[in-house]
């Protein structure tokens, strides 16, 4: 196999071939980890040196790293630094757990963490965002964790009033239940102060439930409201890789989206909110900009785009566009449509790595078509040929 593609794919792949590896074991650690907990149906090699007790709280512990390698995967996607720590982490903490639960179902575990700790490795450099949190974020996660401080300190220190809280595990557990309004009603107060505190635990703790739960729905519905306009949010456009950039729209723009609806993830940028509402109601990702500006094409991600499309109605709006384009990424391969014939060197002046001049191209064929009296699909693939 050449090296060169396979270099080429590697540096085009590499980050989501990461995050797709670290969301498997994610996956793996979490059923392995529920199968194990239960009845011992099915014992590995090592199930006779490990006690079993230490296999169910490794198989419980287990489900617990998998869901935190979700959260991880989550961040890898978003290319967080600190998502790539954690995965580093948790990876080996996966592996570890799926040899202690000493069960062949936990054997691909094992093995796909151990291959994909390698490949998290070489990627680090792809994952150097800082994670931005919102004020209202740290409000609802100080809150959370102050309620269930609260909750547990204030059920052990009055454990005496409670019938069945006596360790710290016990107050914790207590304070779990009764924040989130589940209340089994295995702990119960005998007395007026135990009682009133467990009020108080259950009005902090939904109080603090429904902030934090807030904080993670606006940023969802936010988003719902910038595609419906035509933007799209930071987070969406960090997500982009080995995309499509197509400069601005006109009457050539429409083909090429249609073209490319199924054959390769991209993006339009356009300054036209009218036509971009239009896009985003046919689901297609259009950011509300000026496509020659600097800031705009840095947002849409040029540095990781495999391609750029410039095919609107105005030549000089698209030379501009191309010279910007080509400024901040001279690798990225840039076509550009020109309206006029004699726009074309210009064009390529500008950065355009390939230009067509559509006007050209179909006066062409209407000429070979009508003389050589032949179908246009066959003048258009002696065109081609040539």
């Amino acid at each position: 196999m050449d090296s060169t593609w396979v270099r080429s794919y590697w540096q085009r792949h590499g980050g989501r071939l990461t995050v797709l590896l670290a969301a498997t074991v994610a996956a793996l650690s979490v059923a392995t980890g529920v199968a194990n907990i239960g009845a011992r149906s099915v014992v590995g090699p090592l199930g006779q040196f490990v006690p079993e007790w230490i296999q169910r709280t490794a198989g419980f512990t287990g489900s617990l790293t998998g869901f935190l390698l979700v959260v991880s995967a989550l961040g890898l996607r978003r290319r967080l630094r600190v998502a790539w720590y954690a995965t580093t982490i948790l990876l080996p903490m996966g592996a570890l757990q799926g040899l202690l639960q000493s069960s062949s179902l936990s054997v691909p575990l094992v093995v796909l963490s151990i291959v994909t700790f390698p490949v998290v490795l070489v990627n680090a450099t792809r994952f150097d965002r800082e994670l931005s949190v919102s004020t209202s974020q740290l409000a609802a996660g100080a809150a959370l964790v102050a309620t269930q401080v609260y909750g547990t300190v204030g059920a052990y220190t009055l454990r005496d009033e409670f019938t069945t809280i006596d360790t710290p595990i016990d107050a914790f557990y207590y304070a779990i239940a009764t924040a989130s309004t589940v209340g089994y009603g295995d702990a119960v107060p005998t007395s007026q102060a135990a009682r009133l505190f467990g009020i108080s635990v259950v009005l902090l703790g939904a109080s603090s439930f429904a902030l934090a739960l807030g904080t993670l729905l606006g940023p969802a519905i936010e988003a719902r409201f910038s595609r419906a306009l035509g933007r799209m949010t930071g987070s969406q456009l960090e997500l982009l890789e080995d995309h499509v950039l197509v400069l601005g729209y006109g009457d050539l723009t429409e083909p090429v989206v249609a073209e490319l609806t199924d054959a390769a993830e991209f993006l339009v940028i356009t300054p036209d909110s009218e036509r971009a509402s239009t896009l985003a109601d046919r689901d297609v990702d259009v950011l509300t900009a000026d496509p020659s500006d600097e800031e705009t094409l840095r947002r849409a991600r040029i540095d990781d785009a495999r391609a750029v499309v410039v095919a609107t109605d105005d030549d000089a709006q698209d030379a501009l566009a191309v010279l910007t384009a080509r400024d901040l990424n001279s690798e990225v391969y840039i076509v550009a449509a020109a309206t006029d014939r004699e726009n074309v060197p210009k064009l390529e002046r500008a950065g355009a790595d390939t230009v067509i001049s559509p006007a050209s191209i179909g006066g062409q064929l209407l000429v070979r078509s009508a003389l050589d009296r032949s179908d246009v699909y066959d003048a258009v693939a002696r065109l081609v040929e040539e």
